[in-house]
């Protein structure tokens, strides 16, 4: 079992650990002949579970992404860490723009990643392929959005402070997932302007079922106990994380609703 920071075993608390425990851990996968280190986590035991790929922000696989992944096997989910990066890359503070920018310039092989890591997702024993969401944050946020255009055959969306990027004309008709976008209504990384023309993309699809929470007076990276930085416009908010969380659990709950 991972030991986290006492502010990420703070959050993680939160949902009680249930009596029979989780297994979790890294798990090392490769496609086209890049390795990559992600992270498993899921009620312990047999079994499959919903799965939830869970994307990174900035920085990499670290705790932060393995800390959610424990929160979301604690409520019967598997849950499992893509790692767009590479095994290998794990940046530093100062060098995380840099790394992510240039996936922000090759949509096509930043779709391509997530697209291999849901499929490692679906592949654990764990998982019932038939029920899966994708969540993010940040970097994240904006990786799941950008998943969802592929057209996935996921069933559910949820960005946590992500980049609201529009896409070609009619690309956003592709979609098939359910999504919940939760953004911070000072976040200058996806300011209002971003913010309407991601909005009046999505109408231009009738057929997408999406919704956009705005949290007031919340910053960009506003769940990451350890954002700081108001100068930059990135600082946690104890409120926005709690809220967001609990929307984020009740709009799975509804998504994987038992079937009759």
């Amino acid at each position: 079992m991972t030991t986290y920071a006492p502010n990420l075993t703070e959050i993680l608390d939160r949902e009680p650990l249930p009596a029979s425990g989780i297994e979790s851990g890294d798990v090392d996968y490769e496609a086209d002949g890049v390795a990559y280190r992600g992270y498993l986590a899921h009620p312990a035991g047999e079994g499959r579970h919903p799965g939830i790929l869970v994307v990174h922000d900035w920085l990499g696989v670290t705790d932060y992404v393995r800390m959610r992944c424990d929160m979301l096997a604690r409520l019967g989910y598997t849950a499992f860490a893509a790692d767009v990066y590479g095994a290998d890359v794990r940046p530093a503070p100062e060098d995380a723009a840099g790394v992510a920018g240039g996936f922000y310039q090759d949509r096509p092989l930043w779709r391509k990643r997530l697209t291999e890591a849901f499929a490692s997702l679906r592949a654990q024993p764990s998982v019932d392929a038939d029920r899966t969401a994708a969540i993010g944050y940040c970097f994240g946020g904006s990786s799941v959005l950008e998943f969802a255009r592929t057209g996935a055959d996921v069933d559910a969306v949820v960005s946590f402070h992500g980049g609201l990027l529009t896409g070609p004309e009619g690309e956003a008709e592709q979609i098939t997932a359910k999504l919940l976008v939760l953004h911070g209504a000072a976040d200058p990384v996806a300011p209002d302007d971003a913010m309407l023309a991601f909005e009046n993309d999505l109408r231009t699809a009738p057929s997408v079922d999406w919704q956009l929470v705005s949290y007031a007076n919340a910053m960009h990276a506003f769940t990451l106990p350890d954002a700081d930085a108001p100068e930059h416009g990135a600082q946690f908010q104890a409120t926005a994380e709690r809220r967001s969380w609990a929307a984020m659990k009740a709009f799975l709950a509804e998504v994987f609703e038992p079937r009759a």
